[in-house]
């Protein structure tokens, strides 16, 4: 069963879209199951000022993907750098063991922008 934060995220998504350039926006996926995740985040003064994010996948996946866009807003580069699969699973309310996949790809869509290289301004 999934808590009552994983389905509050699940049924009432936050920052759901995508964000114009010069946002950086990044796609990552999960071969095993299918999901992908695509993240947008708008720098400003070197943290994150506005973030959205797209799902197709599980309702973990939707629910971690809206909780890390939470999780992420006001954080510096090098804050996000620290973000762990175990950060995502708190943010949104613990995952069973069969849906641990969703903070994992959450984690890669970090990792991915975060490799961009694109300054943050």
């Amino acid at each position: 069963m999934y808590s009552e934060r994983l389905l509050d995220h699940f049924r009432n998504p936050r920052n759901v879209g995508e964000l114009p350039p010069p946002a950086v926006t990044v796609e990552v996926s999960n071969p095993v199951c299918g999901d992908i995740l695509r993240l947008s985040v708008r720098f400003e003064d070197a943290a994150a000022a506005e973030v959205r994010y797209k799902v197709r996948g599980c309702t973990a996946s939707i629910a971690a993907g809206s909780a890390l866009t939470e999780w992420l807003r006001g954080k510096s580069r090098a804050e996000m750098a620290a973000v762990s699969a175990a950060v995502v699973e708190e943010a949104a309310g613990g995952l069973r063991a069969e849906s641990k996949h969703a903070a994992v790809l959450c984690v890669d869509a970090v990792r991915a922008l975060l490799r961009t290289g694109r300054p943050a301004v």
